[in-house]
């Protein structure tokens, strides 16, 4: 099945926080794109800072700050169970204005040296999960 297509207002949301990283980072910045949250997310540091999801934009910042962060209108927690702290999702009216998108690429910005690394998964070299279970468990 063919990719579906990613809307106009995604792809101009994904350009603006490449722009704004660029800005406040410099051109030459090392920042890595992928899928994740089936968004598209960029990782500053090898850590995840923004991403992007239709037109919402995901910021990480400090979980220190969470409750007073989540009573901000147009946010909603990344996981309501509150077991990613200082994860949002911003909607659009939350970063509509010139300030309020300053706002959260910021302290997004700000957090992410502070912010930890998730390990990375490794997968064994050449081996699929079958061919990892036939080595270890026999046929």
């Amino acid at each position: 099945m063919p990719a579906r297509p990613v809307a106009d207002e995604t792809l101009q949301l994904i350009a603006a926080v490449r722009d704004a990283l660029a800005e406040h980072l410099g051109a030459d910045a090392v920042v890595d794109e992928r899928t994740l949250f089936g968004g598209h997310a960029f990782m500053v540091h090898e850590k995840l800072c923004l991403a992007v999801k239709g037109e919402d934009l995901l910021v990480r910042l400090p979980p220190a700050e969470h409750e007073a962060t989540a009573e901000t209108p147009g946010l909603r927690e990344l996981d309501p169970r509150g077991g990613m702290r200082g994860y949002f999702w911003v909607e659009p009216d939350a970063y509509a204005t010139r300030a309020q998108w300053q706002r959260w690429i910021a302290g997004a910005l700000a957090f992410n040296p502070q912010a930890k690394a998730s390990p990375r998964r490794r997968k064994e070299p050449g081996a699929s999960g079958l061919q990892a279970r036939r080595k270890n468990h026999g046929p």
